[in-house]
């Protein structure tokens, strides 16, 4: 068996072609999703990067391996304690080391590890090759040592290889000689010059007035992503920037695709198709990051190619990224590990049956602190802390109807909330019984200070707004951080 696991970066799936975005922004994974399954709603349970291949990667809730963070105690797993044994049972049943375990040959094309010191990623790979940019680069940096793998080993059997891409993920990075393919087209996006006026009034940071975080610097190394945009015709700037890094992805995974055809083992190999986390493109006021517990930031693609299962089958059930560690240990014929959280839907690949649950807890803690429930056509927004956003405590959101999140029904629909509420404490109360530890990690991060991208800024921050017309929700984070605390 080979398998290749394409693993690109900060990827929304309504902004690709296959999951009906009418931009062609993915041409060669859409040849992917006609051979395989395409699953409508999966979910990454705890975002954003860090957090979110911490929980695939183990198989389980951040709120259980502990890392829900970019920065402090939370950026790191919890230590598995005193029954550890000489090595780390989390990492010796961690998603890499099922291959192993079936006999393949295991390699790692990533930067990740080293740009969030989360070495515990690497477990399980015989080889890991790594180009130095800490996330930074650009996939012509990547692509040459991908094929050159593919090269050496395509033709051998039993192997796995994970192939990371950053290029969607901000900032907007495309070469300076890769020419806009979307530059003539229609902008497409749910951005009115009315809701663009609104998001200039946000209060938060990555909002238009700031994107690059708590300024306005364009960086010079990426001059394609832009530090601000007061105009809505410069929309185009962030949209075309995102979707450029999509599809610049994608033309370079074609050419690893066209290697392993011209190869003559593409037929059979197994192909997984996914990201860590999506973006927020205006919604909730936040443009080009994935800084909430929303719809935009936890919604992910995955599609599965499998030789004899299903083909071109759409799976709408909710599921987790998690879900995939005890999915393909049961495709190989594995035990189960009995920490992993996930629910294996190995019979949706290969017959097309309903395996999703009924609904999800998502969780943010590096830019907000946040626990959201999706569930039918609903998501509920619970916020803890709010990242300087001036968030309401919670928010309700018809994801069906209202999937950029415009309308907030909390006062409409409290018995909605009420239902959303109590998925979250239950799914809390079952967490922590199950927990090695009587600390839910959030409330860690909440007494260190709060989400690690909030820490040391609300100050410069406050000053910031009033120097940029936004002198109300500079006053009300005095009150409500300075005053209160």
């Amino acid at each position: 068996m080979r398998v290749l696991f394409l693993d690109i970066d900060t990827l929304r799936p309504d902004h690709m072609s296959c999951y009906g975005y009418k931009r062609l922004t993915t041409p060669n994974i859409d040849e992917i999703a006609k051979e395989g399954v395409v699953f409508e709603n999966y979910y990454c349970s705890d975002a954003p990067c860090l957090p979110s291949r911490a929980s695939l990667i183990s198989g389980m809730f951040g709120i259980h391996n502990g890392a829900v963070g970019h920065g402090g105690t939370c950026a790191d797993r919890r230590p598995y304690g005193k029954e550890r044994g000489f090595s780390d049972p989390i990492d010796n049943h961690n998603f890499n080391n099922l291959f192993r375990r079936a006999g393949m040959h295991t390699a790692s094309i990533s930067t990740f590890s080293e740009r969030h010191s989360s070495y515990w990623f690497q477990a399980g790979f015989n080889e890991t090759y790594n180009v130095g940019g800490r996330g930074m680069e650009s996939g012509e940096e990547v692509i040459p040592v991908a094929l050159d793998w593919v090269e050496r080993n395509g033709k051998e059997d039993n192997w796995f290889l994970h192939l990371h891409l950053w290029d969607p993920h901000t900032p907007y990075r495309t070469p300076a000689d890769y020419e806009n393919p979307f530059e003539d087209e229609p902008l497409n996006t749910w951005v009115t010059p009315e809701i663009f006026e609104e998001c200039l009034k946000h209060t938060g940071p990555h909002s238009l007035n700031e994107i690059t975080m708590y300024n306005d610097i364009t960086n010079p190394k990426y001059p394609k992503h832009p530090g601000k945009i007061t105009e809505y015709k410069d929309l185009r700037k962030i949209i075309d920037g995102y979707d450029c890094g999509i599809r610049y992805a994608d033309e370079l995974i074609g050419k690893v695709l066209a290697l392993l055809k011209a190869q003559g083992v593409y037929d059979d190999l197994v192909i997984i198709v996914t990201s860590d986390h999506g973006e927020n493109l205006c919604e909730l006021g936040i443009c080009s990051e994935h800084a909430t517990a929303d719809h935009p930031t936890c919604h992910i693609p995955m599609i599965i190619k499998w030789p004899n299962g299903m083909q071109n089958h759409k799976d709408k059930e909710l599921h987790y990224s998690l879900d995939l560690v005890p999915t393909m240990a049961e495709l190989l014929g594995l035990e189960k590990y009995d920490k992993w959280d996930g629910l294996s839907y190995k019979n949706t690949i290969l017959k097309g049956e309903k395996q999703g649950r009924e609904s999800l807890v998502l969780s943010q803690m590096a830019h907000v602190c946040q626990r959201s429930a999706r569930f039918g056509e609903w998501l509920y927004i619970r916020t803890y802390h709010d990242g300087f956003h001036l968030f309401d405590d919670e928010m309700l959101f018809n994801i069906k109807h209202d999937p950029y999140e415009q309308n907030d029904l909390k006062s409409r629909y409290p018995e909605v909330c009420a239902q959303g509420a109590k998925i979250i404490l239950d799914w809390h109360d079952s967490m922590m019984k199950t927990s090695g530890s009587t600390i839910d990690p959030m409330w860690t991060v909440l007494k260190e200070g709060g989400p690690f991208h909030t820490i040391g800024h609300l100050e410069e921050y406050i000053e910031r707004l009033k120097l940029t017309g936004r002198a109300e929700g500079a006053e009300k984070l005095r009150k409500k951080y300075l005053e209160n605390r």
